[in-house]
């Protein structure tokens, strides 16, 4: 199974309480909602849509529409925040993507971890980043969404196919699809 495991699942949500006062637009607690979330909502953008500054009005839009909508979101609901919140961020991601075809970025090799590499091993994680890049591209952009969200976020199927308002079937297929194009298009690179 070819994994992109390049940020791992939130570790821990947002407190209930927090939510809570978040729900009801407290400013503090709508801070710590932003601070929590940021780094996710950045990462599955900027892997969908490529890096520069719409990254950031898709982001900025992203918490927009989250705090119009978070006095209804369930906190005993089947959605935890995170998943309620990157479902907004895909669907904005797969809009903007429709409406104009935006190039990906190269991902940065080791997002945030510590660098005891020798030149050698960092050329080939440019290498391998610049193929998975290469790779992702080619991927439509259903099938990008599906296996970030399930790789990359740790979504579950189920999950997967809520955010992107398919059904759990469909999610399976599509990354099942984009690990077997991933596979094939990392093996052809290799030879």
């Amino acid at each position: 199974m070819m994994a992109l495991a390049m940020t791992a699942p939130l570790a821990t949500e947002l407190d209930r309480a927090t939510l809570e006062r978040a729900r009801a637009l407290d400013p503090l607690a709508m801070r710590a909602f932003v601070v929590r979330y940021e780094r996710p909502v950045f990462a599955l953008l900027s892997r969908m849509v490529g890096r520069g500054p719409h990254v950031e009005d898709l982001a900025q839009e992203t918490f927009l529409r989250a705090f119009r909508a978070l006095p209804a979101f369930r906190l005993d609901g089947p959605a935890r925040a995170s998943t309620w919140l990157l479902t907004i961020a895909t669907r904005l991601a797969l809009d903007s993507r429709k409406k104009k075809r935006l190039p990906l970025a190269e991902p940065d090799a080791a997002d945030g971890v510590p660098d005891i590499s020798t030149p050698e091993t960092e050329r080939a994680r440019r290498e391998l980043g610049r193929r998975l890049a290469k790779a992702a591209e080619a991927l439509s952009d259903d099938h990008r969404a599906a296996l970030l969200l399930s790789d990359v976020h740790g979504f579950t199927l189920a999950e997967v196919g809520d955010a992107l308002g398919i059904p759990e079937a469909t999610a399976k297929t599509r990354v099942f699809r984009a690990r077997q194009h991933m596979r094939e298009a990392l093996g052809t690179e290799r030879e």
